[in-house]
């Protein structure tokens, strides 16, 4: 990558990967206890072969050693009770089945084996890093995928992905314009693997959109139980430039919390070193358990795909979890990945109403959302249109239809919205080094 430094911080071996390609009812749960993959089905929702219930899954990663998703599902099964309590979707009852993909390719193709087998109408509101693994039995049966979390090239290309967010490219090329102007050497931490390969371009494009230079590339596992070396190699590089504060954006999903442990540590003797991160990496509960007002992340800025989890258009999604999740400390109506859920199945819940009372298939949903449908999601995010090849296909990025990322800085201890409305980061993407 031209111009960019890289500070391999980790003894474990890296492949040589292309960086563009990295750009990223007891029926049921017997099936998915015989091939040794977690799964559920929301009680009272299941509906035998030939009546009006619509089936659907949901996956995400749960009680591993990497990032964990588990407030996704149970997100998922919370809205089937709300929506059937409601009269389900245009009159149909919703079913959710859940699976966990463990964090694990080879899981992640049996959760998208299940779901080609159980018929499922869509996959909605998923996380999961290994599309190459989930994505061609989900091609095969044509089945969509609604809403994925964004982690992984495949949903960004595949006729059959529909995302709700920009993933990980727009909150790193949003993050990397606003922290030009104001940081000295940046140094990106992100996990050592094909997600996290695809990482710096998209931060470098925002700095360079800023006249910065690009940043120091610094990797690590993504499953350590500490960070010390990591942290103190970061902060050593990014307190080299003496005229500017560094900056330190630490990407590592549920180990950020881990190596900002170390961090705080390592930078006692270099306090001007600044944070900074993406919605994802870091939320209120993370911003709360290291110390809030006086913790690592004040003043920090983050980028997110959302507004603030305190803007009033997250009410209808918090009167959900409310009324049929209350007590369930899975789910966080803070979390990114439950936000997007609750997104993915406006989408889906919209699409659906789009055929009046036709016939409710993989097919017809696919192809209302490929001819024109514009779906609104109550301005958490600008119309999503899906079009064949988006503007910003040149990258590897042909199915993103949402490139606005919002700003968000945390004062006296909360995230709140530091700029009003929607950073557009189309134009910076586009000048994106992914060759």
């Amino acid at each position: 990558m031209t111009g960019r430094r890289t500070d391999r911080s980790t003894s474990r071996p890296t492949l040589n990967r292309p960086v563009r390609a990295a750009v990223l009812s007891v029926g049921a749960l017997a099936v998915c206890a015989s091939i040794a993959v977690g799964c559920g089905v929301v009680p009272g929702t299941a509906g035998g072969s030939g009546d009006d219930t619509i089936t659907v899954m949901t996956w995400a990663p749960q009680d591993t050693d990497a990032t964990n998703k588990p407030g996704m599902p149970a997100f998922a099964q919370a809205y089937a009770r709300w929506v059937n309590a409601r009269g389900g979707i245009a009159g149909r009852k919703l079913r959710v089945l859940t699976c966990n993909d463990h964090n694990d390719s080879v899981a992640a193709a049996k959760c998208s084996r299940i779901a080609v087998k159980r018929k499922v109408v869509a996959v909605v509101g998923s996380y999961s890093q290994h599309s190459d693994s989930f994505l061609p039995s989900l091609e095969a049966a044509g089945i969509p995928y609604i809403g994925g979390y964004g982690l992984s090239g495949g949903e960004f290309t595949s006729p059959l992905s529909y995302p709700v967010n920009g993933g990980q490219p727009t909150l790193l090329a949003g993050l990397g314009k606003e922290l030009a102007a104001g940081c000295g050497s940046v140094v990106l931490v992100r996990p050592d693997n094909i997600a996290g390969d695809a990482l710096p371009p998209m931060l470098d494009s925002g700095l360079k959109a800023g006249g910065h230079a690009a940043s120091i590339d610094q990797q690590a596992a993504d499953d350590a139980t500490e960070y010390e070396e990591q942290a103190r190699r970061a902060v050593a590089a990014s307190a080299g430039d003496t005229a500017k504060k560094g900056c330190v954006i630490p990407a590592l999903g549920d180990r950020t919390s881990t190596f900002m442990d170390s961090f705080r540590r390592a930078r006692e003797n270099a306090p001007d070193v600044k944070t900074a991160a993406v919605l994802g990496s870091v939320d209120q509960t993370e911003i709360n358990e290291s110390g809030g007002r006086s913790g690592p992340y004040e003043g920090s800025y983050i980028t997110g795909w959302y507004p603030a989890a305190n803007d009033p258009r997250w009410d209808g999604m918090k009167k959900v979890i409310s009324r049929q999740a209350f007590g369930d400390n899975r789910i966080d109506a803070a979390d990114a990945g439950v936000q997007t859920t609750w997104i993915a199945y406006t989408v889906f819940r919209k699409t659906v109403e789009s055929l009046g009372g036709g016939n409710v298939t993989s097919d017809t949903v696919r192809r209302a959302l490929d001819h024109g449908l514009k779906v609104t999601t109550g301005g958490l995010t600008p119309p999503l249109e899906w079009e064949q090849e988006g503007p910003l296909a040149a990258i590897g990025l042909s199915r993103l239809v949402n490139d606005e990322v919002t700003l968000q800085v945390v004062r006296q201890g909360q995230l709140v919205a530091a700029k009003k409305g929607f950073l557009n980061v189309t134009g910076t993407l586009k000048d994106a080094d992914v060759s």
